[in-house]
């Protein structure tokens, strides 16, 4: 029995004490880095997104300068016209409704919804749809130009946000924090 307790020659290890202070202070220091690296993981995503939509909307582009024809980019959901988080489509109008129709036009992409957490909505002068025209440029639904689309997570923080700018030529500019109200 004495040699239960006996104390072995080059025993090493930890205390439970030790383990104890040393996991407190690693627990300590990732709540303290726990909140920078969620910020950046949702910035990263809200990039992500608003480069997908300036990727549509150019490749749209350079498919009415290709094909010298207008191709249209178009808001899939019938309720609200400024609200593009349902969806988008690229496609031709064969028939000239300005209406993606399964049966007569071509549909060169579709983009599903965003995830629930985001919105994804346009100014005024957008609407439901824009088209470019053989030249590169584009017109709108409401035939104004100069719009954007505002992407926000849905609390709303607008810092939160990136505002993807559409200039009278169809080009585009992505800026963060930009939006002026997130919907």
């Amino acid at each position: 029995m004495n040699n239960f307790y006996k104390k072995t020659k080059g025993h090493k290890g930890f205390t439970i004490i030790e383990l104890l202070i040393t996991v407190s202070i690693l627990g300590i220091l990732a709540s303290m880095g726990l909140p920078g690296f969620l910020e950046t993981i949702n910035s990263t995503r809200l990039t992500t997104k608003a480069n997908e939509l300036v990727a549509s909307l150019n490749f749209a582009r350079s498919e009415a300068i290709k094909r010298n024809t207008a191709v249209y980019v178009a808001n899939t959901s019938n309720s609200d016209k400024r609200n593009w988080k349902g969806g988008w489509v690229i496609f031709i109008d064969n028939n000239g409704n300005e209406t993606f129709n399964k049966n007569t036009d071509i549909l060169l992409k579709e983009y599903p919804a965003l995830e629930s957490g985001y919105s994804l909505r346009v100014g005024g002068n957008i609407e439901n749809w824009l088209a470019y025209k053989p030249t590169g440029l584009y017109t709108t639904s409401t035939g104004r130009l100069n719009d954007s689309f505002q992407l926000c997570t849905m609390d709303k923080d607008k810092k939160s946000s990136r505002k993807i700018t559409l200039n009278s030529i169809g080009r585009t500019r992505i800026t963060k924090n930009n939006v002026s109200k997130c919907v």
